[in-house]
């Protein structure tokens, strides 16, 4: 029993030309075999002959023939046949084909366990205290949260971690302005909203940057007393706030209880924000997957004498860097900066070494966006130049970088509202499930109000998934509402719907025959005749390998991909084959078990997405 014939084929077809040739056959000589373009030469098409000849110093055709008189498929395949210069075109037995698709029928759907349980740490999200979610944000969530569901899905052990930015200057200024604000009596600060949170914080940010270039220029071009002198004050001002919020910070860090007290509910308020839109995004981060910055604090000085101590990082004009040539980097990572302060790389360093040493953390996985490709590339050199990455029984721990582009509006240019600000994470959900209520409306106008809002919820949060989740991860791409909420074409709402009309057959069998998809598993058996049913059939076959390649690749593109392949395949045979009005019972009942499976299949997949399966629609 097999569940993936792709795989089995390229096993036996790979033993074969080992048979065939021997020591002669080079090691890294694959069977490059693809499903047919075409079904009327076959199933699959074997292309090792061509590469192989060209290697070997053989025609291909005679190349093709050693390795087809080498085959062992007779269980699998009908006699293969060789095409032009050297193709090998395969055609599955009507038997294989069924016992493929009973096995791909169970529990797992054909996933099975893998022979070493990884733990792997999914980085996610990302907020900043005191600031809202923006569009930006969707892709560092949601891409995050389908590779996290992905390894999952393979069985291993997944830890998400959502990086919160909750430590530095920064945060010293927007700490002391709310204290103070509160201290005056002008602010409540459990009553104040994280939007009162973000204005404060901006404010903040521009009472402290002083504007010396402009007092430079006045003095330079000699624009008068009154200019020199306003723009002295401002300076003066700015750096008299600014020093004030290096003192808060210092307190903060010191545990002056005052500072403390504000700085916590200002991270309850930010969290308690971002933890509503993961839960509507449907993306699992909770105050159980995060960890601030400030978590890290104890540990930054330690990191950082270890580093010098074994040599590690080394002195550079008062500063503290690691040298990575050694890696192809030449950019070296600065660990401390010439006035002793640490930065976001320090911290990322302590963040590996903690991932790896105290979580077990045996695959690293960051989704964070492509302009940090340098940032990391140093993190993680320094880090293996560290040892942080080896575990004690000397495996190393792999890291990588799930970089991912920029979402665009219509003009090409990153997605911003008409003031040129950034699109809140809350509005692009409220927008996108207002339209979805609409074209749900239109679609159902008899669902209740309620069931009516539930779905388009539904549909309006999985289209602004999938349309994410469906682009190549390391490409920018455009957001268009019509687009993503469409029900017709490469959508989020069109697989849900694919599920739906599955669930609806099964609902006609239910009434006129009594059948549902539980009962049908045991009076159903697989017959393949049609030639859209045989398109449904491989296309499920390959969902083992699309989600293993998925995650292997860190592409949740490709299983968008694959499902929207199968929804395609399936609207094909619901055209071509009746269901309910087969030509006999033992059809009917052939054609609804392929429907379940087909179910099953759009459901998990829908769900490893992150996508909420619909009943209705």
């Amino acid at each position: 029993m097999f569940t993936d014939p792709l795989t089995e084929l390229e096993t036996r077809f790979h033993e074969a030309m080992v048979r065939a040739f021997g020591d002669e056959l080079p090691d890294n000589a694959t069977a490059a075999i693809a499903p047919s373009r075409n079904p009327k030469f076959g199933d699959f098409q074997a292309n090792a002959a061509m590469a192989l000849g060209k290697r070997l110093g053989k025609p291909p055709r005679d190349v093709a023939t050693a390795i087809v008189d080498a085959l062992e498929v007779d269980d699998i395949v009908d006699p293969p046949e060789i095409a032009g210069p050297g193709f090998i075109n395969l055609r599955l037995k009507s038997a294989a084909l069924h016992a493929s698709l009973d096995s791909l029928d169970g529990d797992a759907l054909g996933i099975e366990a893998p022979e070493r349980r990884e733990t792997v740490v999914v980085d996610l999200c990302g907020v900043n205290l005191a600031k809202q979610m923006h569009v930006g944000h969707i892709r560092a969530s949601v891409i995050g949260d389908a590779l996290a569901r992905l390894y999952e899905r393979l069985g291993h052990e997944v830890k998400r971690q959502n990086h919160f930015g909750d430590w530095g200057l920064p945060i010293g200024m927007v700490t002391h302005a709310v204290r103070r604000l509160s201290e005056a009596g002008q602010v409540d600060i459990p009553s104040l909203s994280l939007a009162d949170l973000e204005a404060i914080y901006r404010d903040a940010q521009l009472t402290c940057a002083a504007d010396h270039k402009g007092l430079a220029a006045v003095r330079r071009f000699g624009l008068g007393p009154k200019a020199e002198a306003e723009l002295e004050e401002q300076v003066e001002g700015a750096s008299a706030a600014l020093a004030e919020a290096k003192s808060a910070l210092v307190a903060l860090q010191s545990g002056d209880e005052g500072f403390v007290s504000v700085w916590r509910q200002i991270a309850d308020i930010t969290l308690a924000a971002c933890f509503e839109n993961c839960r509507r995004l449907q993306v699992t981060v909770t105050e159980e997957h995060t960890a601030g910055e400030s978590t890290y604090r104890e540990e930054l000085a330690e990191v950082v004498r270890d580093l010098e101590g074994r040599g590690i990082a080394e002195e550079s004009d008062g500063a503290l860097i690691v040298r990575l040539d050694a890696y192809g980097i030449k950019e070296p990572l600065l660990l401390r900066k010439s006035d002793g302060g640490f930065l976001y790389a320090t911290t990322d360093v302590a963040a590996v070494r903690r991932r790896v040493q105290d979580m077990g953390g045996d695959r690293l996985v960051y989704a964070v966006d492509a302009r940090q490709s340098l940032h990391f590339s140093q993190v993680f050199a320094a880090s293996r130049k560290a040892g942080y990455t080896k575990h004690q029984d000397g495996s190393e721990a792999e890291l990588f970088h799930a970089h991912f582009g920029t979402i665009l509006g219509s003009d090409n240019k990153p997605f911003k509202t008409r003031s040129g600000d950034n699109v809140k994470l809350s509005d692009l959900l409220d927008e996108a499930i207002r339209r979805a209520e609409l074209a749900v409306g239109e679609k159902n106008p008899s669902l209740a109000p309620d069931e009516r809002q539930r779905v388009a919820e539904a549909v309006g949060i999985g289209a602004i998934k999938y349309a994410d989740l469906s682009s190549d991860r390391i490409k920018d791409y455009v957001f268009d509402y019509d687009r993503v909420i469409a029900f017709e074409g490469n959508t989020g709402p069109y697989l849900q719907y694919a599920l739906v009309r599955v669930l609806s057959i099964f609902r006609k069998a239910e009434d006129e025959f009594g059948i549902t998809m539980e009962s049908i598993a045991d009076r159903g058996a697989f017959n393949i005749e049609a030639p859209e049913e045989k398109a449904m059939a491989l296309q499920l076959l390959k969902y083992p390998g699309v989600v293993g390649s998925a995650a292997a690749a860190y592409e949740p593109h490709r299983l968008c991909g694959y499902l929207y392949e199968l929804a395609s395949a399936f609207s094909s045979f619901f055209d071509a084959c009746p269901v309910l009005r087969a030509s006999s019972e033992a059809a009917r009942d052939a054609r609804l078990r392929l429907c379940r499976l087909t179910g099953r299949v759009l459901r998990d997949g829908l769900s490893v997405l992150g996508i909420e399966p619909l009943e209705r629609m």
